[in-house]
């Protein structure tokens, strides 16, 4: 049985497109960059916070990723499975990502990420309509997010902003499965303790 599409392409797809891409042919690279273009750029877009410079981000990663592709290698991942190509993406956005924010501080971000944390923070077992009847700004959930340790905030904005698989998020950030899954859990565990504090105890813990 093959496995689901990943990013809008069969694992066959996107086998053929990368290996076409490697002997040069810009028509293939041209289709990889429409598959993952949205997901790269909705993940640039919750770290930084900024439009224009989640464009760049995006334009930048994608040139790193057409300038390496030739060294890229189908080989087994952690769980013995093949590394998939857009794990290998995101590794390369996630350092993209740090080197950035390196040199700049982060500006507010987009409604978009707000409304997606609250829906998987019900999908994981919310309180009696305690989420479902709150309605979370935007400073909220990115207040929350920012006070996640780091590993924790990484495995969240990988897998509920860019859409990437358990099993694609672990070789994104070179993890076990079962690490990420852990992760996730505690994640999500400690955004909803953060997000069900009142706004006041929240500055007061911080101040």
């Amino acid at each position: 049985m093959s496995s689901p599409p990943l990013f809008g392409l069969s694992p066959e797809e996107e086998r053929s497109l990368v290996d076409r891409a490697k002997a040069g042919e810009n028509e293939a690279m041209g289709r990889l960059y429409d598959a993952y273009v949205a997901r790269l750029y909705r993940y640039c877009l919750t770290r930084v916070g900024d439009e224009t410079e989640a464009e760049d981000l995006t334009e930048e990663i994608f040139v790193k990723v057409l300038g390496a592709i030739d060294r890229f290698e189908w080989r087994p991942g952690a769980e013995g499975q093949r590394i998939p190509f857009g794990a290998w993406i995101f590794r390369i956005a996630r350092n993209e990502v740090a080197s950035f924010q390196r040199r700049a501080a982060s500006r507010p971000r987009r409604a978009e990420f707000s409304d997606l944390v609250a829906e998987r923070l019900r999908d994981e077992g919310r309180g009696p309509q305690e989420l479902a009847e709150t309605k979370l700004t935007i400073e909220e959930v990115f207040r929350a997010v920012r006070e996640l340790p780091e590993a924790q905030r990484d495995v969240i904005l990988l897998r509920f902003a860019s859409g990437l698989s358990v099993r694609e998020t672990a070789e994104a950030l070179g993890k076990h499965v079962p690490n990420v899954k852990v992760l996730q859990h505690k994640g999500v565990q400690r955004l909803r303790e953060l997000l069900a504090e009142p706004s006041g105890i929240r500055e007061a813990r911080k101040s």
